[in-house]
């Protein structure tokens, strides 16, 4: 009986056998289970890594893009202020000699006063007063006139006196194009500028000064380098003066993307645009990056332009970094999805080959497998690509963070630079965004909103970089006149901003801080809900900022005077609702201010029952405001 059922056992065991080499005989092509949970390892640790780092990579690259046209956009802004400054000077300083030409001739330039000695001493000490004027003249209502200057007029420069004397017969101002006058090493560009001379309705003459741009020349090629290319065009396109000797005086700039859309737009051209235009030297194509800033007093551009390679390097940097990083970590990734594969395959493959030997009928086979160690170093090196990878992440997220802080720290110096124009401001921009901050916690506005305010609070004040040092730094009340040019560095502020698109956001804080809840603010007089929640918080803020640090023309406030004033103007300038929040911030002790000098001494109950003397004051203080400098 015993050999029977060996002998049947048998038999079922090769019977069994038979089937398995079958089997495997009729599936040659199966997939080997290695290749399936690699394929399984390398797609849920590879795939998110990628589109993650990606996206980090495009907000990254875009920042950085940000950041360099917001740096040519300053840089074309200035020099457009200082080109429109020193045309305004110069006009003032032909006013100025005009009139004095008018006292000296007793109104009468003719032929037998026009040689007079006072009438050259006045042209003379003119030209000598200023390096920039190389030569002017003065020429009467027959034509005939006396000059004085450092150069001799040309053929091209006599063409262009008689064209301004055409325009003062017609009673018009005139500035020429620009011209190259004299040969090498003496060789300048000038301009002409001119102005009418006329007594009692009368025409007497004309007055003319031909400016040496030297000035211009040297300002371009001091913020030339690292690649930029500054210089400054007129209506028509053609060269006005240029940082490098690459261009020529009176070369016609119209075969590049971005003069020529100044020259198509006109009068209608943005005061500042920024654009991506490609220029070609010979067979070479070069992508450019350009911003130009109309200089509107003069009907000329000033611009600015850089190879993307330049102005992008740190984009190129941080894509070819960050793509290093993720093909090492691919690489890693691979070679841990190997390594587990392989160790969670072994055990099966045991199984397998111990299998086939069974169906063999070699049943000396033992399969040697510990479960819960492979397990547990399969478990290890899950844990070990898990946190490999979460490092990596991590590192991704630190650089982010670093580049917004960068993006942050470059609106900082942008706003401190506008706050180092005058020392009396110096951190006003910081003070003005705590406070900000402050308030929209207290009316627990949302995170994204804080960071708009954040940033538009920081450079609500950016304008003043275009407002001229007599009256930023004034020690007193501003006049009329002066106030209403102080009023524009709300626009300004956003002119300069706007091209940035990333900053769009922020610029109705930048633009409406001075508006008023009665329609009395500037620039628009919006009303009420009009005027954005953004720029309502920023001008309590700024109010209160305004109001506790010493100014030239007042001494810092107590907190407690300025909350007063502020109370005062609630509902009438300022919004209830910010300024209550910011009465409940001050009231839990959590603004603290360091006062050097008080200007009147705070009632005993500030926050309280108001004396009628302090009482009284406030109508005046509230009305006093409106000519600061908030």
């Amino acid at each position: 009986m015993k050999s029977a059922a060996t002998s049947i056992d048998g038999a079922s065991h090769s019977s069994h056998g038979s089937d398995l080499s079958s089997s495997a005989a009729r599936n040659p092509a199966r997939i080997p289970i290695l290749y399936v949970i690699l394929g399984v390892l390398l797609v849920i640790s590879i795939v998110p890594m990628y589109f993650y780092s990606a996206q980090v990579e495009a907000i990254n690259r875009d920042r950085l893009k940000t950041n360099e046209m917001l740096l040519q956009n300053t840089v074309t802004r200035s020099l457009a202020d200082d080109l429109s400054q020193h045309e305004r000077s110069l006009r003032m300083m032909l006013s100025n000699l005009s009139s004095a030409i008018q006292v000296a001739s007793g109104g009468d330039i003719g032929s037998k006063n026009i040689e007079a000695p006072e009438l050259r001493a006045l042209l003379e000490n003119f030209v000598s007063s200023s390096d920039e004027v190389a030569y002017a003249t003065l020429l009467n209502s027959e034509a005939k006139g006396i000059s004085a200057g450092r150069i001799a007029p040309d053929a091209f420069l006599q063409r262009e006196l008689q064209r301004a004397y055409d325009a003062a017969r017609d009673g018009r101002a005139y500035n020429g194009p620009a011209l190259q006058v004299e040969d090498g090493k003496t060789s300048r560009t000038v301009v002409l500028v001119s102005s009418p001379v006329s007594y009692g309705g009368r025409f007497l003459g004309m007055v003319g000064a031909v400016v040496d741009l030297q000035f211009l020349i040297r300002r371009l090629q001091e913020v030339s380098g690292g690649g930029l290319i500054p210089y400054v065009v007129d209506a028509q396109g053609r060269l006005v003066a240029a940082g490098t000797a690459q261009y020529v005086t009176g070369q016609d700039m119209k075969n590049l993307e971005i003069v020529r859309n100044f020259v198509d737009e006109g009068s209608k051209a943005q005061l500042a645009a920024t654009k991506e235009f490609d220029v070609h030297e010979g067979k070479n194509n070069i992508e450019m990056l350009g911003t130009y800033s109309r200089v509107t007093t003069l009907d000329w551009a000033v611009v600015v332009q850089k190879p993307q390679r330049e102005a992008y390097r740190g984009v190129y940097e941080m894509q070819r970094t960050a793509r290093l990083l993720a093909l090492m970590a691919v690489l890693l990734s691979i070679g841990v999805s190997i390594f587990a594969a392989r160790r969670i395959t072994n055990p099966l493959q045991v199984l397998a080959e111990s299998g086939r030997a069974l169906a063999r009928g070699d049943f000396s086979q033992r399969v040697h497998l510990r479960s819960r160690t492979e397990i547990g170093e399969l478990a290890e090196t899950f844990n070990t690509m898990s946190s490999e990878l979460e490092q990596f992440v991590e590192d991704l997220k630190r650089a982010a963070e670093e580049n917004r802080a960068l993006f942050l720290g470059s609106i900082q110096m942008l706003a401190g630079a506008v706050d180092e124009k005058d020392p009396y401001t110096r951190g006003h921009s910081d003070r003005v965004t705590r406070y900000s901050l402050m308030i929209g916690k207290e009316l627990n506005l949302d995170a994204a909103f804080m960071e708009t305010l954040q940033i538009s609070a920081q450079l609500h004040d950016v304008g003043k970089i275009g407002i001229e040092d007599r009256i930023l730094k004034k020690p007193g009340a501003l006049t009329a006149e002066e106030f209403e040019v102080m009023k524009t560095h709300t626009t300004k502020g956003a002119n300069i901003l706007r091209p940035v698109t990333q900053l769009a956001e922020m610029l109705p804080g930048i633009e409406l801080h001075h508006e008023a809840l009665d329609g009395r603010g500037y620039p628009y007089g919006l009303k009420g809900d009009q005027i954005p929640l953004l720029a309502r918080v920023i001008a309590v803020a700024d109010t209160f900022d305004a109001l506790t640090t010493n100014r030239p023309y007042q001494t810092a406030h107590t907190p407690e005077e300025a909350l007063k004033i502020i109370q005062n103007l609630a509902g009438k300038r300022l919004d209830p609702e910010p300024v209550a929040a910011l009465l409940a911030v001050y009231g839990r002790g959590e603004i603290r201010i360091q006062r050097i000098a008080i200007k009147r001494a705070a009632p005993a109950a500030a926050m309280n029952a108001p004396s009628p003397e302090a009482a009284a004051e406030l109508p005046v203080e509230a009305m006093n405001l409106e000519r600061t400098r908030v």
